[in-house]
């Protein structure tokens, strides 16, 4: 491509949360020229992560990511934000990736590009016609991270900035186990005191020991602390996290929260005196398989209904 003044890329925020809208924009391009745009993200477990669109620059010489319609890449049609969410592993990379922020006090860098045509593979081996790095946080200016670590709870609570007080959010996890901070650090990001909860470290789950003392404790903190109304603390939980938010909001005399948000799990069978016992008991109802394609299908894991008749209570009176 040949013309005196070069394509100019915008990306307008460069620095914003995870969560925030951003907008792309090309300008200076000679009309209906095919253009690919591009994001490159390096994650902290060392791997490329991609996505890109096919555009034809309009009238104007002009492509808006918000306006004009992607005719190939990893996602089609007006989609803002799809150099974003639909980002994927580089061809060629390991198999069996997750994209996901472990430290959560240094932002997601992303590179943003524009190449010259309709361009599927090897961006890194191409020089862009031009190129914009972006900074994408979940930890919000202000926002304070603290470590929480003695013999009651093991966590890192997050406080939005200013005096409060701030709705609280008792944060966990699944059956992966060790602390993650991400979402807690976004959610603080929003207003939210939120405790990122470890319960046990990668591969104890077998044998976690933890009661649900454990758990009312972590929740007491979050409704104790001074930025927090104390009648405004809700749960959120992920997988065996939603089992042990179900179990809280149902069984415990200590914790009450205000709300609970429980995301791919089940209350079919009760929380038990361990964590260890929860894994064992679902371990005598997994249905998960294997396709054809060595992936793991979950779908089956427990149908809604028991079919054990000692499990099923009767509600009706």
């Amino acid at each position: 491509m040949s013309q005196t003044i070069p394509p100019v890329l915008s990306v307008h925020p460069t620095r914003a949360l995870v969560d925030e809208a951003f907008k792309v924009v090309v300008t200076n391009l000679p009309p209906a020229t095919p253009v690919t745009l591009h994001a490159l993200h390096y994650s902290e477990d060392k791997d490329y992560w991609e996505a890109f669109g096919h555009y034809i620059s309009d009238h104007r010489g002009m492509v808006s990511a918000a306006q004009h319609v992607s005719l190939g890449g990893t996602y089609t049609g007006i989609e803002p934000m799809g150099l974003l969410w639909s980002m994927c592993p580089e061809p060629g990379s390991r198999t069996g990736l997750r994209l996901r922020k472990r430290i959560v006090t240094s932002p997601m860098l992303i590179h943003i590009s524009v190449y010259s045509g309709h361009i599927t593979v090897g961006f890194r081996n191409q020089t862009p016609l031009a190129s914009v790095l972006t900074e994408r946080w979940y930890m919000a200016p202000g926002v304070q991270r603290v470590e929480i670590n003695d013999k009651r709870v093991r966590g890192t609570l997050f406080i939005p900035p200013g005096p409060g007080p701030f709705p609280g959010l008792l944060d966990m996890w699944g059956g992966g186990g060790g602390l993650l901070e991400y979402r807690s650090a976004l959610l603080a990001s929003h207003g939210y005191v939120s405790l990122a909860l470890e319960y046990f470290s990668p591969g104890e789950l077998q044998t976690a020991d933890l009661q649900i003392q454990y758990f009312e404790s972590a929740f007491n903190i979050v409704k104790d602390h001074p930025q927090v109304i104390s009648d405004k603390v809700g749960i959120i939980g992920l997988s065996l996290g939603a089992i042990i938010a179900f179990y809280i909001a149902s069984e415990s005399k200590v914790a009450k929260p205000h709300c609970c948000v429980c995301i791919s799990g089940h209350h079919i069978f009760a929380f038990g005196e361990t964590i260890g016992s929860v894994q064992r008991e679902q371990q005598k109802e997994l249905k998960a398989r294997v396709d054809e394609n060595n992936y793991r299908i979950w779908r089956d894991v427990r149908l809604p209904v028991p079919s054990d008749p000692s499990e099923k209570i009767d509600v009706s009176t």
